[in-house]
């Protein structure tokens, strides 16, 4: 039997990178898959080869720093599918590189919007909608950032640290609930985020050599979600590739 069959999910940055390959590999394990994105023609790619593949899945156009949207996903991952047992808090942006004295107000706004706000916003509707059901489990991506900082990008490093004390919270508030709730910190990974950044630098500061898969980080949220990880929750789980061990 597959790890996920008769799962409902949503994962959210669906469209590119570590939500895309979660959201097929989820489809593969036999869940049904709500990708939620901004970018409609990427997510609607990813539509397209889930069904290619005899899954089944829908998009759901969502702007995760509006807390309307974040309602809206989840009722039509219901209306379509009948329940929710599955969430991926994935959505993210890396923001400018600033230094804390220079950063841009408006900047600073938008990276804890997304990255953080949009957590909060996706858990305020997915866990109602989950305790109807009986329970369910939620991953929410972090960073290795999420542990240490780095210069110049003080938004993303405070959205990533508050993603999981925000997750270690929601855990002990619905653990008795049946929901378990985690946190995922990727080092970098080979994603459209970081294509503007020298990879070969990035690898240097990684002690297994190279950059992340998304592949990789997918498999590590596949097992979070599932019931392979049924005493798991409150938990940050780094796939950093020996980062945060230097």
């Amino acid at each position: 039997m597959k790890l996920l069959e008769g799962k409902t999910a949503i994962v959210t940055g669906a469209a590119s990178g570590i939500g895309k390959s979660t959201a097929l590999l989820f489809a593969e394990e036999g869940a049904k898959i709500v990708v939620a994105d901004l970018n409609a023609e990427g997510g609607n790619d990813v539509v397209k080869e889930i069904e290619r593949k005899g899954g089944e899945a829908i998009f759901v156009k969502v702007d995760t720093s509006n807390h309307e949207d974040a309602k809206k996903c989840v009722e039509q991952a219901v209306a379509k599918f009948g329940k929710l047992d599955i969430a991926v808090n994935n959505a993210g942006i890396a923001g400018h590189t600033q230094t804390v004295g220079e950063m841009d107000i408006d900047g600073w706004n938008k990276v804890i919007a997304i990255n953080l706000s949009g957590v909060f916003y996706g858990m305020r509707y997915q866990i109602p909608a989950m305790l109807k059901n009986g329970g369910g489990s939620i991953v929410n991506i972090s960073s290795i950032l999420g542990s240490v900082a780095f210069p110049g990008a003080a938004a993303y490093v405070s959205s990533k640290h508050g993603i999981i004390g925000l997750t270690k919270t929601a855990a002990l508030d619905h653990s008795k609930n049946g929901i378990r709730i985690n946190a995922v910190g990727p080092a970098f990974v080979d994603t459209p985020m970081i294509s503007d950044i020298d990879h070969e630098e990035l690898k240097k500061i990684h002690p297994i050599g190279r950059l992340a898969k998304p592949e990789e980080v997918a498999q590590l949220i596949l097992w979070l979600a599932s019931d392979k990880s049924s005493f798991v929750t409150g938990s940050y789980y780094p796939i950093d590739g020996g980062y945060l061990a230097q």
